[in-house]
């Protein structure tokens, strides 16, 4: 896999956790620590694309 592939991959996921985290926030009762480790797990896929990504 290249390097744009990857990062392309790594947006695709980023999107993904995105659509989870506005799925869980409205549910009637969201479950915050999900919500805080989908985050996190955004904010670790974005630091990678932004290493990867070309400047």
């Amino acid at each position: 896999m290249s390097a744009t592939e990857h990062v392309e991959a790594l947006k695709a996921k980023h999107s993904d956790l995105d659509k989870l985290i506005a799925e869980e926030e409205s549910r009637p009762h969201p479950d915050d620590i999900r919500i805080t480790e989908l985050k996190r797990q955004k904010l670790k896929i974005k630091d990678e694309i932004n290493h990867l990504a070309p400047h």
